[in-house]
């Protein structure tokens, strides 16, 4: 199997915070496998624009730093830098917005990408337009958070929306870049084997969980302002939730598909602050803890959250989601886990019911699938009950494929098409604050304060609580 390059048109790609971090771990190399891909060639143009007062070669060095690596082509690294050019541009006053003006061109998709605080969205958005920069064939990418709680997003998308309509605004959440992610819709949707299967009648549950090695050091600050729930839950998991649970829609174009994601946020049921487990990492060895990494000896933000999600309708009704995720756990690990009801009846003599099958979709390290299976322990004896497991892991399974392209890449690349499908609608982000919103508060009124666990453990004992008391367990991390 070889991976197509389908090319795209000439465009502008503005990046405002084209200095920061990034885009220099993501969308600066991003960009330039695409080139060397062929997916764009020398007529786009990628204009860089932050406040720093920069010569385009001392720009041009920062970005040819950023895609460097080893095994580059010198000359396609060089024909990339010819198209990058930078503008000094004050995102809250009027310096170098008429020379931005001057620099993109007519009769070309222009796309501007928001690298920057959310804080900044509405004044860019703002004199894109009021200087005649933005287009009806313009394109806006915004980058998480949008917004802090219900209200704020809602003024975050009125912002946005009084310069560009909604088709014009993209809300990236590079999770939906992803391609097990992806793969996910294709199992689902394009196998007649699955989606017969995939409802209550035999599904017991469904657990997602995202879990990460790093701790919030470098950081803190910021995190110790949004925490798990808002960093994690209300986007990311969010989205793998919807993606696992949404019914199939008539065609796969950008509203159909977030219209039944929509469904699925709006069906979720409330759920009581009692019943989430929420953690915080304690100092070990030379290892801080969250509130030496917060610089708030007193934060009661949860560095680990976890939960069962209910979906109110026909489909779901009585299987639960649990969603788990946290920082300084065992292994940085994304998954998500399908486990099938047990059989009704087990014929074998002697032999212990087993486990149901378990289908577990690996986004990241490994990317692929592993379904797990009941089979015959080979040998004579009599018939002993064993597990094997069929795998596709997409780097062994796909090797005549290209290497698979980082979420970054492919957004970035449909952002330029025009293909808002892997990109969340304004409705679901203020559904998804308005289901958030009550626990956070709850949580607040309570003075409730996270449970302290070990860095590289599964997380508090809360968490195993919350499934013991259901009769179940969570997949071990890093197994």
């Amino acid at each position: 199997m070889v991976s197509r390059v389908i090319p795209v048109n000439a465009f502008d790609l503005v990046l405002f915070g084209a200095t920061g971090d990034l885009a220099r771990r993501k969308i600066w190399p991003g960009l330039f496998h695409r080139f060397v891909a062929g997916q764009f060639d020398a007529d786009s143009r990628l204009l860089g624009v932050s406040r720093s007062d920069l010569e385009r070669d001392a720009f041009q060095a920062k970005v040819k730093e950023a895609v460097n690596e080893p095994g580059t082509d010198p000359a396609q690294l060089e024909e990339f830098l010819k198209l990058v050019d930078y503008i000094s541009i004050d995102a809250t006053g009027e310096r170098g917005w008429d020379a931005l003006a001057a620099a993109v061109r007519p009769n070309t998709v222009r796309a501007f990408y928001l690298s920057v605080a959310p804080k900044f969205f509405g004044p860019i958005a703002r004199r894109l337009e009021k200087n005649g920069i933005a287009t009806p064939d313009s394109r806006i990418v915004v980058e998480k958070p949008f917004g802090h709680d219900l209200a704020s997003a809602k003024a975050l998308n009125t912002e946005l929306r009084e310069c560009f309509e909604e088709h014009q605004i993209y809300r990236i959440d590079h999770y939906l870049g992803k391609e097990t992610v992806q793969n996910l819709m294709a199992l689902r949707f394009a196998n007649s084997l699955f989606e017969p299967l995939w409802n209550s009648s035999q599904i017991d549950h469904v657990q997602i969980t995202v879990a990460e090695k790093l701790s919030v050091e470098g950081r803190g600050e910021y995190y110790d302002q949004s925490g798990a729930m808002r960093d994690m839950v209300q986007n990311h998991l969010m989205q793998l939730l919807c993606l696992t649970a949404m019914e199939p829609p008539s065609k796969f174009t950008p509203n159909a598909v977030r219209n039944e994601k929509l469904k699925i946020i709006e069906a979720l049921e409330p759920v009581p602050v009692d019943d989430i487990a929420r953690g915080q990492y304690r100092a070990s060895g030379e290892q801080g803890s969250y509130q030496d990494h917060a610089g708030n000896p007193d934060s009661a933000t949860e560095s680990f959250i976890a939960m069962k999600v209910e979906v109110a309708n026909w489909r779901w009704a009585g299987t639960p989601f649990y969603l788990r995720t946290g920082k300084c756990l065992r292994e940085r690990e994304s998954e998500i886990a399908v486990f099938f009801r047990n059989p009704p009846h087990m014929i074998f003599p002697g032999t212990e019911t087993p486990q149901g099958n378990v289908l577990v979709i690996r986004l990241q390290p490994d990317e692929g699938m592993t379904l797990h299976t009941t089979i015959k322990d080979p040998g004579p004896g009599g018939m002993r009950l064993t597990e094997a497991s069929l795998d596709m892991t997409f780097a062994d399974s796909l090797k005549d494929s290209a290497k698979p392209q980082d979420a970054y890449e492919r957004l970035i690349m449909d952002v330029i098409r025009g293909d808002q499908t892997l990109f969340m609608r304004g409705d679901e982000v203020e559904s998804a604050w308005a289901w958030a919103d009550p626990i956070i508060a709850g949580w607040t009124e309570r003075n409730m304060k996270p449970q302290q666990y070990d860095v590289g453990s599964a997380g508090p004992e809360d968490a195993l609580l919350l499934m013991h008391k259901d009769g179940r367990r969570w997949r071990s991390i890093g197994a």
